[in-house]
C-alpha cells in the first residue's frame, strides 16, 4: 500500500516553520507497512489543494491531510477535501456540544467562526483531539482512504499515534502486512567515500536487508531497512549483516540509532570513573558546551580554560613563551602544553588542547585558515595531531570539536565491536 502525505500551510512555504510532521508521519507509516514515496506541501488555497489531492489520488490508497483545521478563512482543508470527493459537511451536534464546552470551562467567547471545527463529512470517523479544539476526520470514499490531521505537531502526533492508528488497521492495513523497519550504525573518523570502499561488497549484493549511507556533520550513518512482523524478527534478519559490519569497520562505530557521540562519550567516561577537562582556543568552547550537554556530566568533566589569546595561554595556562615564540601559538607544541597544563591545573584524568586558525581571516602559506591541532594528554600517552579542516568558520569549529570528540572515543576504546 503506497501513502501520501500533504502539509497545509503558507507558513510552511515560506519557511516560517519546520515541517516534522512528515518525518514522524513517514517513520510511523513505514512501521505499518505503508511506503511513502512523496511528500507534499502546499499553500491555504482551494485551487492548489485540489490539484495536491488529484495527484496524491493517482498514485496513492492512503492520503493523509496535515494542517488547516482552524477556525479562520484560510483554514481550508476539510472544505476542499469535501469538494473533491463531492460530498458535504454537516455539524455534528456532539462536536459542537464539546467545543461549547472547551470554551465555556475557559470562560472565554466562543466566536461563530469556531464552529466550522465542528463539520464533518456524514459517516465518516471524527478522531478526538485531547490537546487542541481541532478534531480530525476519516474517512474511506471509492478506494482511497483519508486521514485530516491537525497542524500543530503536539496535537497531531498523539491523534495519529491514539486514533488514527487504530483506525488503520482496522480498516486499510491488511491482516499480516509487515512493517518496514530500520537500524542506523553511526561512525565517526572515517569518510562516506572510504566507508562504502570498504563495505562496497556488501552494497553490490544487498536485496534485503538494504543498506543507504547518510552523510551527517562530521559522521556517517549507515542505514540497514527490511520488512518484518515486528522489531524482534526484524533485529534477527539483520543480525548477520551487523556482524559482518561491525567486524569490518567496527573501529569507527561509536553508537546505533537515537544515541549521540557525546552520549556514548559520557556513559564510557562514567562507566571507567574517568575525568576531563578541556582548553579550547579556536573552537571558544564549544567542546566543553558539547561535554556538558549531557545530564550528569559533573561526574566527569572538571572544567575548561578558554585561552583564546595567547597572554591567556602562557599566564593562565601555563604555556611556555619560547614554545608560543619557535612554534607559534596555532602548533602541535603548544596544543601539547595547553592538554597537559589543563590537566594538571584541574586534576582531571585527560586533557585537551585544541588551538587553530577558524578563519576567516589570520592565515598564512605556512598555516592557512582551517588548520587546527589537537592534544590528548592522560597519565598513560600523549597524542596529539595536526588537521585541515575545510568549511566557513563555524564548520571548522565543529570538524575540530567533533575530532577532539572522536580523540577521546579512541582513547576510551569505544567502538562498538
Amino acid at each position: 500500500m503506497n501513502g501520501e502525505i500533504i502539509s497545509i500551510g503558507t507558513e510552511l512555504l515560506l519557511g516560517q516553520i519546520i515541517n516534522t510532521n512528515t518525518r514522524y508521519l513517514s517513520e510511523k507509516l513505514a512501521g505499518l507497512g505503508i511506503n511513502v514515496y512523496y511528500h507534499t506541501s502546499v499553500g491555504d488555497n482551494k485551487k492548489r489543494i485540489m490539484d495536491a489531492l488529484t495527484i496524491a489520488r493517482s498514485r496513492a490508497q492512503l492520503i493523509i491531510l496535515t494542517g488547516g483545521l482552524g477556525p479562520t478563512d484560510d483554514d481550508l482543508t476539510k472544505e476542499t477535501l469535501a469538494e473533491f470527493l463531492n460530498l458535504s459537511l454537516e455539524i455534528n451536534p456532539e462536536e459542537l456540544a464539546k467545543l461549547k464546552e472547551f470554551f465555556a470551562r475557559r470562560n472565554s467567547e466562543m466566536t461563530e467562526n469556531n464552529i466550522k471545527q465542528a463539520a464533518f463529512v456524514p459517516g465518516a470517523t471524527i478522531l478526538v483531539n485531547d490537546r487542541g479544539t481541532a478534531p480530525g476526520m476519516a474517512l474511506q470514499h471509492e478506494g482511497c482512504a483519508y486521514l485530516i490531521l491537525p497542524g500543530p505537531p503536539v496535537e497531531m502526533e498523539h491523534m495519529f499515534s491514539q486514533y488514527a492508528v487504530p483506525w488503520l488497521r482496522e480498516n486499510v492495513i491488511p491482516p499480516g502486512t509487515k512493517g518496514l523497519f530500520s537500524h542506523v550504525l553511526k561512525f565517526v573518523g572515517i569518510g562516506e567515500s572510504k566507508l562504502e570502499w570498504m563495505l562496497k561488497d556488501l552494497f553490490v549484493r544487498q536485496t534485503e536487508p538494504t543498506l543507504a549511507l547518510l552523510a551527517k556533520s562530521g559522521e556517517v550513518h549507515l542505514r540497514l531497512t527490511a520488512r518484518a512482523r515486528d522489531k524482534e524478527e526484524f533485529l534477527q534478519i539483520i543480525f548477520p549483516l551487523v556482524r559482518e559490519i561491525r567486524e569490518r569497520v567496527g573501529e569507527y562505530l561509536f553508537a546505533t540509532d537515537e544515541v549521540s557521540l557525546v552520549d556514548s562519550i559520557a556513559e564510557e567516561l562514567k562507566a571507567q570513573n574517568l575525568t576531563v577537562s578541556t582548553a579550547e582556543s579556536c573552537t571558544g568552547g564549544m567542546l566543553s558546551q558539547v561535554l556538558t550537554s549531557v545530564p550528569g556530566s559533573s561526574l566527569y568533566f572538571l572544567g575548561s580554560i578558554t585561552a583564546y589569546s595567547n597572554d591567556i595561554k602562557t599566564k593562565i595556562l601555563g604555556v611556555p613563551e619560547e614554545v608560543i615564540a619557535a612554534h607559534g601559538a596555532v602548533s602541535q607544541e603548544t596544543a601539547s602544553f595547553m592538554a597537559n597544563r589543563i590537566r594538571e591545573l584541574t586534576g582531571s584524568m585527560l586533557g585537551i588542547g585544541i588551538t587553530g586558525i577558524a578563519g576567516p581571516g589570520g592565515g598564512s602559506s605556512d598555516k592557512p585558515v582551517g588548520l587546527v591541532y589537537i592534544a590528548l594528554a592522560a597519565s598513560d600517552l600523549h597524542w596529539s595531531s595536526g588537521y585541515h579542516f575545510t568549511g566557513d568558520r563555524d564548520t571548522i569549529r565543529q570538524r575540530a570539536t567533533i575530532t577532539a570528540l572522536n580523540l577521546i572515543r579512541k582513547y576510551l576504546g569505544v567502538s562498538k565491536r
